[in-house]
């Protein structure tokens, strides 16, 4: 239990102002909740009409409490146990919404739950830059909480979010263009010195939390069981997402993204994300309830759950697909992956991508390639963009099991003519993969991908002619102390390189009994390899093409 929270609950009637210590540029901002014996810093929002019964419209309610904390100066609005059904709630600078054990705020259908008309708010015009992102990110007003150019604030306690109410999105009924619809659960623009803590969601709608050009966010201990993404941060500085647990079954779990969506190429940079559990193998709903009911393998019992049933389940940590402004210093560490896709790290759209660790993972049952490295580019921004780089990325401790086999067991690595990915790191690091690639896989030779016309994902090159890596376009790549396995045998080489410069591999180990290649070479040079399973130590200055 926090000290906030333990604080709060052993002082009742204690009341919490929340300040900000004074920030100056370049200086580390700071926010303090301190405990307050005035009472009146304390602003119930059922002594301000909400009912909490379900079935009432409490936003009204809701918004005058949290008015009234802004106008005092600073407060703590607190959620008793109860069931709130609301359309959209403001947030306010200095405002602490604290949801106790057994308070629920419930996003409402369109038309209204109760009595009470009502709707979410309007989905202000974000033009000329629309078209540069997909429709749930140009929008934050349309959510179930919003806040725009705040600071000093924070959203914390154990209570629900729920988003029955809200649409999935504009491929999905109920339409998120649908006047008066809500398509977010908590939507965050231009903010600073934001703390989300302990409380869970379930239905998040498009998207449970976007935070967008906000900095100096914390994110820690959140449950998100949702249907669509989880936590997606955008164009966002200094962000520390810690010990927090997604089920996203049909969208990415944690996503940072720099988008074009503030009207200019801003970069996400200085994240860690640590300690977080990932997944798409579970029922929506089933993870926060304790059931954990796994998806039906039956056709007839997927009918039954739901009305189309995906191909493969997401829940992955991917940077991207918007990629304008870049990603840099990025770190994510101590990470469980379970029956979801990958990681995924991607410039498509012109961004500059660099000082990256990913380090201390597991993963289990991927659902997609373990590893995606993409230099593509989309270019969907305003003209004249550069195509961006990617460089010094260092993936280690990693331990993957059971993995699909079709797009290779262990990753793609994939620049572009004349863009290489450059100054990759792999290193301690083991694979697994279901096997089974056949001699017509092996003897494939993907084209290059019309990024303009295809989403960057590794299904854009079809079925892989790797067992284990697939690598192309790609400049200074190591590999250490690397394994890879498969559990029936394979008859693709186990790496298959094209136009790289600057390979080595050390220590790399593939299974005894291999009847492929360990690696198909096509326009490579500067190659080495040494002590490694299944092949001779060599150095190769340059080979167009070469099998060993």
């Amino acid at each position: 239990m926090s000290s906030f929270r333990r604080d709060f609950l052993k002082l009742a009637g204690a009341g919490f102002v929340a300040t900000a210590a004074a920030a100056t540029p370049g200086a580390r901002a700071q926010t303090a909740y301190s405990l307050s014996s005035d009472p009146n810093s304390v602003f119930d929002v059922k002594a301000y009409g909400a009912r909490g019964d379900g079935v009432t419209i409490d936003t009204p309610a809701i918004n005058k409490a949290i008015a009234a904390a802004n106008t005092r100066g600073g407060g703590t609005v607190r959620f008793p146990p109860g069931i709130y059904a609301c359309y959209s709630i403001h947030l306010k600078s200095k405002v602490v919404l604290y949801l106790e054990p057994g308070a629920t705020i419930l996003a409402a259908s369109v038309p209204a739950e109760g009595a009470r008309g009502g709707a979410y708010d309007a989905a202000e015009s974000n033009q000329p830059w629309e078209n540069f992102q997909d429709y749930g990110h140009n929008h934050w007003h349309n959510s179930l909480i919003w806040g725009e150019d705040l600071h000093d604030f924070a959203i914390l306690g154990t209570g629900l979010i729920w988003g029955r109410g809200l649409s999935r999105g504009a491929s999905q009924l109920p339409l998120a263009e649908t006047p008066g619809m809500g398509n977010k659960t908590i939507g965050l623009k231009n903010c600073h010195n934001v703390i989300l803590r302990d409380f869970s969601v379930l239905e998040g709608g498009h998207f449970a939390i976007l935070a967008t050009g906000v900095d100096n966010l914390t994110i820690d201990n959140l449950l998100i069981d949702t249907n669509r993404d989880g936590i997606d941060i955008d164009c966002c500085r200094n962000v520390r997402i810690s010990n927090c647990s997604v089920n996203s079954p049909f969208d990415d779990a944690i996503c940072p993204k720099s988008s074009f969506a503030l009207g200019y190429a801003r970069t996400t940079e200085n994240v860690t994300i640590i300690n977080c559990y990932v997944t798409g193998a579970y029922e929506v709903g089933t993870m926060l309830d304790g059931t954990w009911k796994s998806w039906p393998s039956d056709k007839a019992e997927q009918a039954k759950v739901l009305p189309y049933f995906p191909e493969e389940f997401n829940g992955s940590i991917k940077l991207g697909t918007e990629s304008n402004g870049g990603f840099k210093n990025i770190a994510i560490s101590n990470c469980a992956f379970d029956g979801s896709k990958g990681f995924a790290l991607e410039s498509s759209d012109g961004a500059v991508v660099e000082d990256i660790t990913f380090t201390g993972i597991t993963m289990r049952d991927c659902t997609n390639t373990p590893l995606f490295l993409r230099l593509g580019s989309r270019m969907r921004g305003p003209k004249g963009a550069k195509v961006g780089t990617m460089k010094r990325v260092i993936m280690s401790d990693i331990v993957c099991s059971n993995s699909v086999s079709r797009l290779g067991g262990g990753g793609i690595i994939a620049g572009i003519p004349g863009y290489p990915i450059e100054d990759i790191k792999i290193h301690d690091a083991y694979f697994e993969h279901s096997g089974s690639g056949t001699k017509e896989m092996a003897a494939l030779n993907p084209p290059e991908a019309a990024e303009d016309k295809d989403y960057p994902d590794p299904d854009m090159f079809g079925d892989i002619p790797a067992s284990g890596f697939f690598l192309r376009h790609v400049n200074n790549i190591e590999f250490t102390n690397v394994e890879i396995a498969f559990r029936q045998p394979d008859a693709r080489p186990v790496l298959w390189m094209d136009r790289v410069e600057g390979a080595d591999f050390f220590h790399v180990k593939t299974p005894k009994a291999l009847s492929a290649p360990v690696f198909a070479l096509h326009d490579v040079q500067d190659f080495r390899v040494a002590a490694s399973r299944n092949v001779t130590d060599v150095y190769l200055k340059k080979v167009e093409q070469q099998q060993l």
